[in-house]
């Protein structure tokens, strides 16, 4: 397609487009958290395979299955609640590698529950980790790129973002602000050279399904939401079970970070990406009905 526009086309507009928007670009380090298991050691891997140093980030400092450290890959222990540990890490890959050229912000859990019977400390716990990790990660690390005049962020959101899902309100809320404080950050770090790029997978098959957790009161049988929450749980968890591999995630953002520009948003397979358009031009009381008769 690119190739019949520039056959076509006598201007150089296009040429320069083509150059500036999809020709690969030079990145070399990488930093990834959740690097040990799921969409982060997926990408970890791939970034690695592609011929780029990554340091995996993780609690447990557990290299991606299949890997073990070596020149190019290197796992780190790091947790993203811990803005010392994090600048610690931060400080060691400019320390070795001379610069950092782009961080992946993957590292998160889940939570669900009603928004009615979630405590606020579960609520807090969701946030830590999800919201809070991505912000004390990206800023310990846009120093660094301010100075070298070039970074790259990715962050992982979620089509929940867009989607509120019934009984993982508060996953959807944390998605949701990572979308938006992305792009926010795109437009403020423009002017130093930092580009910023959020990815929105849909339905993924990870550990993550296992790890989540159900706020303690709904757990009860006397709880009113009792039977709601379990239903759409289980539902979510089938969906999820059955979702694309991580991957896939993976390689999306491989793509964004050989790109001369990254793209500001990115939803991976074309039938997610159709969903999210759905989601935006379908009138809202639509597409709530839709998703209470999804996990109903």
């Amino acid at each position: 397609m690119v190739l019949l526009l520039l056959r076509n086309c006598k201007g150089k507009r296009v040429i320069f487009f083509y150059y500036f928007c999809v020709m690969k670009t030079n990145v070399k380090t990488v930093l990834v958290t959740g690097g040990s298991s799921g969409i982060g050691a997926a990408t970890a891997g791939l970034l690695c395979d592609a011929g780029m140093t990554v340091y995996a980030a993780s609690r447990s400092g557990k290299a991606p299955e299949g890997y073990s450290q070596n020149g190019n890959m290197i796992p780190v222990v790091m947790d993203v609640n811990d803005s010392e540990a994090i600048a610690a890490v931060v400080d060691r890959i400019v320390r070795e590698r001379g610069s950092l050229d782009a961080v992946v912000c993957n590292a998160g859990n889940g939570i669900a529950g009603p928004i009615e019977e979630t405590s606020i400390e579960e609520i807090e716990a969701q946030y830590s980790t999800t919201f809070y990790g991505v912000v004390k990660t990206v800023q310990a690390c846009l120093p660094v790129f301010r100075k070298q005049g070039h970074g790259r962020v990715v962050t992982v959101s979620s089509v929940a973002a867009l989607a509120p899902l019934p009984y993982q309100g508060y996953y959807s809320c944390v998605k949701a602000g990572i979308l938006q404080l992305t792009k926010a950050l795109a437009i403020e770090t423009k002017e130093f050279g930092v580009q910023c790029c959020v990815v929105m997978p849909g339905d993924v098959k990870t550990g993550f399904t296992k790890a989540r957790r159900v706020a303690v009161k709904t757990q009860r049988e006397d709880s009113p939401y009792y039977k709601g929450c379990a239903d759409a749980v289980a539902a979510m968890a089938k969906d999820e079970r059955d979702g694309m591999c991580p991957e896939v995630i993976g390689k999306a953002i491989l793509r964004q970070l050989q790109r001369k520009k990254m793209r500001p948003e990115v939803t991976p397979t074309f039938l997610y990406s159709l969903l999210v358009f759905a989601i935006r031009r379908l009138p809202q009381w639509l597409v709530l009905k839709v998703i209470g008769w999804m996990y109903s």
